[in-house]
């Protein structure tokens, strides 16, 4: 009993210094530049710590870690700098020198994958003050490699070419930004299909969560099916990437479930700090061992490289091949390929890296009432630089990362949660070996429960008109079937103008006469081309040349600033009319938004 309150006291003791330091931080100028509680800024943030950010960014770099791995493997398929034999087949299969060569450009693309991860997370956390992480973008990288480049360069364009493509997309990017004409991209989406894009890229994350690649392998791709069970032992996978046997028996499987699902969230229920950060790292020691089942090393060529890689424990490898590694010689075919990598990623970016980033904005509460969200234009113009940057390191597109949402759900609020991420990413280069060891399980519970918390926005779609209920459902369904952002939103996109036209001409053709039901209940929608939602610098000139005053309609999106520690809550629950008018009758059930408080913020 006495050794059991001195330690109850020593616990005390040492929870009083930390909380003392805690605040101390908080109010020095470093809390301020983060707008830290307690630290005297006028728009301080309340709820916001410095541990409590620094815990959040440890979960989302957890959640984030295995990009390191899995970036590389899949940047390096695109064969990078490596080039086949002359008179060999496309690809040049079997060819040992090209599978050599390969082996290390994989080690480039770990280090060039956390440098590139670390630098960018930092830069759009310091000067964005929004908690969400930048890295080489999941799709893209596969985008890149087996559509524009292909499997070891046998694709339309050059991977040299591509990454000039890359370099000069990111400054288009910053133009676009600079003139407003990307945050007028945002508004000229639907409020109806960004609040479905935030649902879709919920389900997308659970459908990563659920995959053998990045989760806990309970869901593979079918043959007869475009899905089929899993949770098989991944040597039992068979050609068409089906169970063989053994269906749901995979003892990896069912530890990421109990420790890295259950486990969690019963922590999470009684508002345990760390509570994801203790499920991943329980999950990863406990795959470590060699002689388990459900190790993450097993005795297999694959197993044995991954272990001879963990045991350095702390290594550096410099980057050699891909780094600035353009092709600025576009004579040619040359240019034909330039041009080509550039419009195809110009399309894919700026719908992917808009739609996740104000998804994020969104889920973290900080959405303005005109739909946009604070130092918009820094975070598009940070967002762009860290592409091109990125291109240098001979990387993909960076984009803003889904798995921000874990920190963001652990109380993430400000930039610092961004920046602790991106100081992870910069010590991985030196324990990469341990943080490429995570294995997938460990954090494909951690997804689903992210997912979990962003789906209970659907609420908020409106389903009461058929021409905004059906493009919103294609969109969140899109996203995770089609495994692309970009691809959701351009389908939502595109039922969402061919059905409201269609709607429209009968509307007008008849004089109002004929109208679908429920036509009182769609949203106004002006395509983004009301006087409000241009441009601050087309107001300008409209005002300088016609003299027109344009004035802002403030209008509330049911959230104010991350001032509360119901702020996420509010956030996913926030009108989906956001900047936008909605006719509503009277007799309309008026929706009671409640306070359901997210785990693991007090």
């Amino acid at each position: 009993m006495l050794g059991l309150a001195s330690i109850q006291n020593a616990s005390e003791k040492f929870t009083e210094r930390m909380s003392a330091l805690d605040q101390r931080i908080n109010r020095s100028t470093f809390g301020r530049v983060f707008r830290l509680e307690g630290s005297g800024h006028p728009k301080s943030i309340r709820g916001a710590t410095f541990f409590r950010e620094v815990r959040a960014g440890l979960t989302t770099f957890a959640t984030m870690a295995y990009i390191i791995a899995v970036n590389s493997a899949i940047l390096a398929d695109s064969g990078g700098t490596c080039l086949c034999p002359e008179g060999t087949a496309p690809g040049c299969p079997g060819n040992e020198g090209m599978s050599i060569c390969q082996t290390y450009l994989k080690r480039d693309f770990i280090t060039s994958t956390a440098a590139l991860a670390g630098l960018a997370s930092i830069m759009f956390g310091f000067f964005t003050n929004l908690p969400v992480a930048l890295g080489p973008g999941m799709g893209l990288n596969a985008y890149f490699t087996y559509q524009v480049v292909g499997w070891r360069g046998s694709g339309p364009v050059p991977y040299r070419i591509a990454l000039t493509a890359i370099f000069v997309e990111g400054f288009i990017f910053m133009f676009l930004a600079l003139t407003g004409m990307r945050q007028w991209l945002v508004r000229m989406i639907p409020a109806t299909i960004k609040t479905a894009s935030g649902v879709g890229i919920g389900l997308f994350l659970t459908e990563i969560g659920l995959s053998y690649s990045a989760g806990i392998g309970a869901i593979t791709g079918g043959f007869t099916t475009p899905l089929a069970i899993g949770g098989c032992p991944p040597e039992l996978l068979d050609g068409s990437a089906e169970c063989s046997g053994k269906i749901m028996a995979n003892p990896a499987m069912w530890i990421g479930i109990f420790i890295g699902g259950v486990l969690v969230a019963f922590l999470m229920a009684f508002k345990v700090k760390s509570a994801i950060i203790i499920g991943i790292g329980l999950v990863s020691i406990l795959s470590w061992p060699r002689n388990t089942s459900f190790t993450y090393f097993p005795y297999t060529e694959e197993g044995q490289s991954r272990y001879d890689f963990f045991r350095q424990i702390v290594a550096f490898h410099p980057i050699d091949g891909p780094l600035a590694a353009q092709q600025w010689n576009l004579q040619g075919t040359s240019g034909a390929q330039f041009a080509l990598a550039l419009v195809t990623f110009l399309y894919v970016d700026i719908i992917d890296c808009t739609a996740t980033l104000y998804s994020m904005a969104k889920f973290c509460g900080v959405v303005e009432d005109n739909g946009d969200f604070p130092r918009s234009t820094i975070a598009y113009c940070t967002d762009a630089a860290c592409i091109s940057i990125g291109s240098l390191f001979g990387c993909s597109p960076v984009t803003a990362f889904i798995e921000s949402g874990a920190g963001i759900a652990e109380g993430g609020r400000t930039g610092l949660t961004a920046v602790s991420t991106g100081f992870c990413f910069l010590i991985s280069l030196f324990f990469a070996p341990i943080f490429a060891s995570i294995p997938p399980w460990a954090t494909g519970s951690t997804l689903i429960l992210v997912g979990c918390l962003m789906i209970r926005q659907v609420t908020n779609i409106n389903w009461h008109y058929i021409g905004d209920a059906v493009p919103s459902f294609v969109t969140l369904a899109f996203m995770p079937f089609s495994y692309s952002v970009a691809y959701g939103l351009i389908a939502g996109m595109m039922v969402y103008i061919v059905l409201n036209t269609m709607i429209w001409v009968v509307v007008k053709f008849t004089r109002g006469r004929v109208t679908p039901a429920n036509w009182h209940e769609k949203e106004v929608y002006s395509f983004g081309l009301s006087k409000q939602s241009m441009p601050g610098w087309v107001r300008f000139l409209r005002r300088k040349l016609f003299g027109e005053d344009i004035t802002e309609v403030v209008r509330k999106d049911g959230i104010e600033l991350a001032d509360c520690d119901s702020t996420i809550n509010h956030g996913s629950r926030s009108a989906s009319a956001e900047g936008k008018q909605i006719q509503v009758l009277s007799s309309r059930p008026q929706v009671r938004h409640m306070d359901y408080d997210l785990p693991s913020l007090d």
